[in-house]
C-alpha cells in the first residue's frame, strides 16, 4: 500500500511541478505590449496625445527611427498646442474599438493663438476690474496669414515648455511615466518632415503568483513520496527477518547455498543494488529543493499584502476620454499654472548654466536671450564695467539648486510669470536668490525680469503649492494694505525722504535697514563731506517696469518692483569735478575727466515686498523681503 501511494505522491508531485515550470515557459505571455504609427512625411510634427499614451497601462517606452536628427520632447498637452499655433502636425490617438494608433492631420487656425494674459483680482474681481491692453503694433490674426519662413525657423529644441528632452540620430527611445494630460512631440529639426515611424511599448505584469506554490507544493509531495517508498522498504526488509516462535521438532541441517564466484559478485540485485537504488532517490531529493528554491521570486508567489497587481490588458476606453463629474463650460478658458516643479527645476539648470557662461563672456546681446529689464541693465553695465577693470566682480550669479520655492502665476495664456527662490548649495553664507521670471508668449523662454537677494532672517508668507499656483493681482487691486501698482513710488518716496516720508508708517522698516543704507539725504551728506567742491543732487524715483503680484494664502500678495535713483554732482565753486579715478562709473561712462559741468550717475534697484491684505488689520505693515542695487548708467551731465 504505501508503495502505492509514493507512486501517487510522485506522479502529483510531477504534474504539480510541470505546470509551475510551464507558466514560466510554454504558457508564459509576452512581457509588453505594441503599437506603432507611422508619419505622412508631410509635417514637420507629429504629437502623440494623452489617450494613446494611455492606452495600456503602466510606463510608456517611446521609440522614434527616422533617417536623420530626431528630436522627443513631452510637456503638458495645452502647452504644445499653444507652441505648435498656426503649424500643421499630425496627431496619433488611441482607437479603442479597433485598439491601434491612428492619426490625423491637425491644421490649427491662426486665430487659435493664446490670448494675452489679463490680471486678475483674486477676492473681488468685480471691484476694480483689470485694464485690458491689445497692443496697437499687435495686427489681427486674420490680417495676415503666417508667414511660412517664421514657421520654418520655428524649433521646439530647448524650448522651456517642455518637462524634458531628447535628441539622436536614425533612432531614439526612452521609457517616460506621464500622467494624465501630457503630450509627446516627435520632431526631426522641426525644418524637415517628421521621422518616419513611431512605436509605443508598454511592459505587460508578467507575474505568475502560483509557480511558487506549485512547485513547492510539488517538492513536498515528492518528499512525501520518497518518505512513503523509504517506509515501505523498511518494512518489507523487515518482514524478511528471521521468525523466533517456530514450532518445535526435529531440525535437519540445511545445505549450505554455493559461494558466488568473483564475477558473480554484484550481478543480482543485493545489498549493492539497493545501495545503488538509494543512490539514484538521492538525485531528485536534491534537485526538488532546488527548484524550490529557484522560485523565490517576487512574482512567483501571491501577494497577501492587499496590493493589486497591475493589469495586463488595456481599459476599454482610453482614460483621455472619462466622462467628467461635473459639467463644464467647454469655452471657458483653463486656468492651470505656468510652469510645474520639475519643469521650473529644468529651467534653473539651464539658467544657471546659460548665466555662467555669459557672465564670464560679458556678452551683453547673448544676455538678453535670458534676461530682461532692469536685470538685463543691470549686467549690460557690469560687463561695460570689467572690460576695463578686470578685477570688478561678477554679477550675482543665479544658483541651479536647491530650488526651494516655486510659484507660478495661474494663467489662462501668455505671458506667463513664475517666482523661485534657490539657495547656493556651494556657499551658505550667500543669501538665497528670489527671482521672477516671464515668458511672453508660447515660443520664447522664461525671462529674468527681477532679481534679488533676500534679506537675513526672512519669512516668506505661506503660499499655495506649485500645482495650483497663485491668483495674478491688478496694480489696482484694493484688497490689499496698499495697491501694488503704488507700492515702489511708495518706496522710493521713503528712500528719498527718510522717516518724513506720509509712507514711513505704512512700511515695517526697523525689519531693514535698506531706507537708511539708500537715504538720499545720508548720501548727500557723505558725497558733499568727501568733495566739498561739489553739489549732489539725489532722486529717486519708481522704475518703469511694471509691478508683478503673486497671491499668497492669506490674502496677501508677493510682489516685485524696481525704484531708480540718480545722482547728479555738479561743481559749487566754478572749478569742475568728475568721476572717481579707477572707479566703476568712471568705467562705465567712460569719462575719466574733470568736467566743469558735472557728473551723473543712475542706479537701478530691485525690490522683493510683501504686502499685507486689509483683513490682516490696520497695524498690518508691508515687509521688504529681497532687494539688490546695480549702477546702470554714467555719463558728464550734458
Amino acid at each position: 500500500m504505501r508503495f502505492a501511494l509514493a507512486i501517487v505522491a510522485f506522479v502529483a508531485a510531477a504534474v504539480m511541478i510541470g505546470l509551475g515550470i510551464a507558466q514560466r515557459t510554454v504558457f508564459m505571455e509576452a512581457d509588453r505590449v505594441s503599437m506603432s504609427a507611422e508619419s505622412d512625411g508631410e509635417t514637420a510634427f507629429m504629437v502623440i496625445g494623452p489617450d494613446a499614451l494611455a492606452a495600456n497601462p503602466g510606463k510608456q517606452e517611446v521609440s522614434v527611427s527616422g533617417d536623420g536628427p530626431i528630436f522627443i520632447s513631452y510637456g503638458r498637452t495645452t502647452d504644445m498646442e499653444a507652441w505648435l499655433g498656426e503649424i500643421p502636425y499630425e496627431s496619433v490617438h488611441y482607437d479603442a474599438e479597433e485598439k491601434t494608433l491612428v492619426t490625423e492631420l491637425v491644421e490649427a487656425s491662426p486665430t487659435d493663438e493664446p490670448a494675452a494674459e489679463t490680471p486678475t483680482e483674486p477676492p473681488a474681481p468685480t471691484e476694480t476690474p483689470a485694464p485690458t491692453e491689445t497692443p496697437a503694433e499687435t495686427p489681427a490674426a486674420t490680417e495676415a496669414a503666417p508667414d511660412p519662413e517664421a514657421l520654418a525657423a520655428a524649433t521646439p529644441i530647448g524650448s522651456d515648455l517642455w518637462l524634458d528632452e531628447f535628441t539622436g540620430e536614425r533612432f531614439v527611445t526612452t521609457t517616460l511615466d506621464v500622467p494624465e494630460g501630457i503630450s509627446v512631440l516627435v520632431a526631426s529639426d522641426g525644418l524637415s518632415p517628421a521621422p518616419a515611424k513611431v512605436e509605443l511599448d508598454w511592459p505587460v505584469d508578467t507575474a505568475t503568483p502560483w509557480v511558487g506554490p506549485l512547485i513547492l507544493g510539488g517538492a513536498i509531495v515528492f518528499l512525501v513520496g520518497l518518505g512513503l517508498l523509504a517506509s515501505g522498504f523498511i518494512r518489507h526488509k523487515r518482514s524478511r527477518g528471521p521468525r523466533r516462535n517456530l514450532p518445535k521438532g526435529p531440525r535437519g541441517r540445511l545445505p549450505s547455498a554455493p559461494k558466488p564466484t568473483r564475477n558473480q559478485v554484484g550481478a543480482g540485485g543485493g545489498r549493492r543494488a539497493i545501495g545503488r537504488a538509494k543512490r539514484i532517490a538521492i538525485v531528485p531529493a536534491l534537485l526538488v529543493p532546488a527548484l524550490a528554491l529557484s522560485a523565490c521570486s517576487a512574482d512567483y508567489w501571491p501577494r497577501f499584502d492587499g496590493a493589486a497587481a497591475p493589469a495586463t490588458t488595456a481599459p476599454s476606453t482610453p482614460l483621455a476620454s472619462a466622462e467628467p463629474e461635473e459639467t463644464v463650460d467647454p469655452e471657458a478658458p483653463t486656468v492651470e499654472p505656468a510652469v510645474t516643479v520639475p519643469q521650473m527645476e529644468r529651467i534653473m539648470r539651464r539658467l544657471a548654466v546659460f548665466t555662467s557662461e555669459v557672465d564670464e563672456s560679458r556678452g551683453t546681446e547673448a544676455a538678453a536671450a535670458r534676461f530682461v529689464g532692469p536685470p538685463l541693465e543691470a549686467r549690460a553695465a557690469n560687463y561695460t564695467i570689467r572690460g576695463t577693470l578686470t578685477d570688478h566682480p561678477l554679477p550675482p550669479a543665479i544658483p541651479a539648486a536647491p530650488v526651494t520655492l516655486t510659484l507660478p502665476q495661474q494663467s489662462t495664456g501668455w505671458p506667463r510669470t513664475v517666482l523661485t527662490i534657490a539657495k547656493n548649495a556651494d556657499d551658505e553664507t550667500i543669501a538665497p536668490t528670489a527671482l521672477v521670471l516671464v515668458q511672453e508668449t508660447p515660443r520664447d523662454n522664461y525671462h529674468v525680469i527681477s532679481q534679488t537677494a533676500l534679506v537675513p532672517d526672512t519669512d516668506v508668507p505661506e503660499v499655495a503649492p506649485a500645482s495650483i499656483g497663485a491668483p495674478p493681482i491688478s496694480p489696482e487691486y484694493k484688497g490689499l494694505v496698499m495697491p501694488t501698482g503704488q507700492v515702489a513710488a511708495a518706496y522710493a518716496d521713503i528712500l528719498q525722504n527718510g522717516a518724513e516720508s506720509t509712507f514711513a508708517p505704512m512700511f515695517a522698516l526697523d525689519d531693514s535697514d535698506l531706507d537708511e543704507a539708500l537715504n538720499a539725504a545720508s548720501r548727500k551728506k557723505a558725497a558733499e563731506a568727501e568733495n566739498p567742491t561739489a553739489t549732489l543732487t539725489v532722486s529717486t524715483s519708481a522704475g518703469t517696469t511694471p509691478p508683478i503680484a503673486f497671491g499668497t494664502i492669506d490674502a496677501g500678495a508677493i510682489v516685485a518692483v524696481d525704484v531708480r535713483r540718480g545722482e547728479k554732482s555738479v561743481p559749487n565753486d566754478g572749478g569742475t569735478t568728475g568721476f572717481q579715478e579707477g572707479g566703476s562709473a568712471a568705467a562705465l561712462s567712460g569719462f575719466t575727466e574733470q568736467s566743469a559741468k558735472g557728473v551723473s550717475r543712475v542706479s537701478g534697484i530691485q525690490l522683493l515686498f510683501y504686502v499685507p491684505g486689509v483683513s490682516a488689520g490696520e497695524n498690518a505693515q508691508i515687509q521688504l523681503l529681497g532687494w539688490s542695487e546695480n549702477l546702470i548708467q554714467a555719463a558728464e551731465v550734458k
